[in-house]
């Protein structure tokens, strides 16, 4: 597959006028034989081992050397669209816990220093169906924007969480045995122009890389694109197994997250004792063997102290929304909703609340996870609202004038002057006529030559073939043209 696509002659023009969602595919190639990492921690500061007995795995679609090699930029990614990768793992290894994010950027020719502001996002399941559960956007203190120097550049940027800080990254199976990780670009060093008729520039951004070894994984490969409309790619979350050819790009995302499962035969992490001590790097096994509370896999004591009387589970009440940590019995016997092992109150979310994304395009604010699932809709994370979301607007058949259907939301279809169908209507043509289904005028019965009317015209065509069986003027289809056409004429009558 090629690694870089060469825009000529008309074609070209039309593509880059109608929209810069045709510029998604503007790609540059760059090389580096070693490539530098940039490290972020994610979870603070120290150095630690693994705290736990499960084999690290990693997950990736691409075949990229992540230490050197060759790229392919998509340059013409914009602010704001983001990048994600979709991975099925086995139903026995959830929760699991998310070590390193990895993702390669990159600059090809560029004039000056780039400055890039960036977020990633890990959702449990799909971007497009899942929930987004935790979200880094760098702020250039914390965590430092990706800065790159002139000329062609590539980095690896390496988002890790310290796995002896106590806040971790669990995710966990939310049906589909898939987790999914987005890198968004939020704001580019120099966005010049509107993306939708302008790419951004290469002589001043940074864009993120797909490797050359061709697309292996269309299907779980994504790009959220932005809105430009209805001769742009679709807007919102896309598999590149969707994406029309002009659009998809013809690698998969240069990413990879390494992880640790939680549910092995025997882990490593914290015992609480009966004496109120609690130690780390503590086999299971041997933490029940002497009367101790197991924390969970991967966990690691608070201050090196904890209550005898706690359980490794946090107990929420809906009565107060609050959290405290108890044993799992105990906190069924108190009538408390309990969470998973080894998660503590201040990671546990206990009865989340956001907005949800409906069937029609519609968003509600408020609404928890069961509330979506009895509206058939979408629950976008707790906290999250309305006026900060996107949701993807339903499509319907949109009928133009000369007869020519298209698929389109209800205000593109406003848009451009024409008939929109409604959700859910299609432009098949199950008939075979050469027209679409949803676009043919559907005439009023008794409207014999269809020029809108029921008039003396179609009373005088029936009454020439009285008595035969022609298909046009036997209006009920009982095989002769009489009396009970007639009287479908007469009711129908407009003059």
């Amino acid at each position: 597959m090629s690694n870089s696509m060469i825009w000529t002659g008309l074609f070209a023009l039309a593509v880059c006028a109608s929209s810069a969602q045709a510029q998604r595919g503007i790609e540059a190639p760059a090389s580096r034989d070693t490539i530098p990492t940039f490290k972020i921690d994610l979870g603070g500061a120290g150095e630690g081992g693994l705290a736990g007995a499960c084999d690290q795995q990693i997950s990736a679609h691409t075949d990229a050397d992540f230490s050197g090699g060759s790229f392919v930029l998509q340059a013409g990614f914009a602010e704001q669209e983001m990048a994600a990768a979709s991975y099925v793992l086995p139903e026995d290894v959830w929760p699991i816990r998310i070590d390193l994010f990895e993702v390669i950027v990159g600059t090809q020719g560029a004039t000056t220093t780039t400055t890039t502001e960036w977020s990633v996002t890990f959702y449990e399941g799909t971007p497009e169906s899942g929930i987004p559960v935790f979200q880094f956007s760098s702020d250039g203190e914390l965590l430092p924007h990706i800065v790159l120097p002139p000329g062609t550049s590539l980095i690896n940027v390496q988002l890790l969480v310290d796995p002896s800080d106590p806040k971790q990254i669990f995710l966990q199976n939310d049906g589909s045995s898939t987790f999914s990780v987005a890198f968004r670009i939020d704001k580019h060093n120099s966005q010049t122009q509107n993306p939708c008729l302008i790419s951004p520039p290469t002589c001043c951004n940074a864009f993120p890389t797909t490797d050359t070894g061709g697309l292996d994984m269309p299907s779980e490969n994504w790009l959220f694109a932005v809105d430009c409309g209805i001769f742009g790619c679709a807007a919102g979350w896309t598999r590149f197994s969707q994406l029309p050819s002009i659009c998809r790009p013809s690698g998969d995302w240069v990413m990879r997250a390494s992880w640790t499962p939680t549910n092995c035969s025997d882990q490593l992490g914290s015992c609480c004792l009966s004496d109120g001590t609690c130690a780390n790097n503590t086999l299971q096994s041997d933490c029940e063997s002497i009367g101790g509370t197991f924390g969970g896999g991967g966990t690691v004591c608070d201050g090196g102290t904890c209550d005898p009387d706690d359980g490794d589970v946090p107990c929420c009440f809906e009565t107060t929304g609050g959290c405290i940590e108890l044993s799992l019995d105990n906190c069924l016997a108190a009538g408390g909703l309990p969470g998973e092992p080894g998660v503590t109150c201040d990671q546990q979310i206990c009865f989340p609340s956001g907005a949800v994304c409906l069937p029609d395009g519609s968003c509600l604010d408020g609404l928890t996870p069961e509330d979506a699932a009895s509206l058939d809709g979408v629950f976008l994370g707790d906290g999250t609202a309305c006026v900060d979301v996107f949701c993807p607007q339903p499509v319907g058949s949109c009928c133009f004038a000369t007869g020519f259907c298209l698929e389109l939301t209800e205000n593109e279809c406003v848009e451009v002057g024409a008939e929109w169908g409604g959700i859910g209507s299609d432009c098949d043509d199950l008939d075979g006529n050469g027209n679409a289904d949803a676009c043919e005028t559907v005439l009023p019965p008794g409207d014999l030559n269809g020029d809108g009317a029921i008039n003396g015209t179609d009373l005088a065509l029936l009454l020439s073939v009285w008595g035969t069986s022609d298909p046009v003027a036997d209006i009920d289809g009982n095989g002769t043209v009489g009396g009970s056409d007639l009287t479908i004429i007469l009711s129908g009558w407009t003059g």
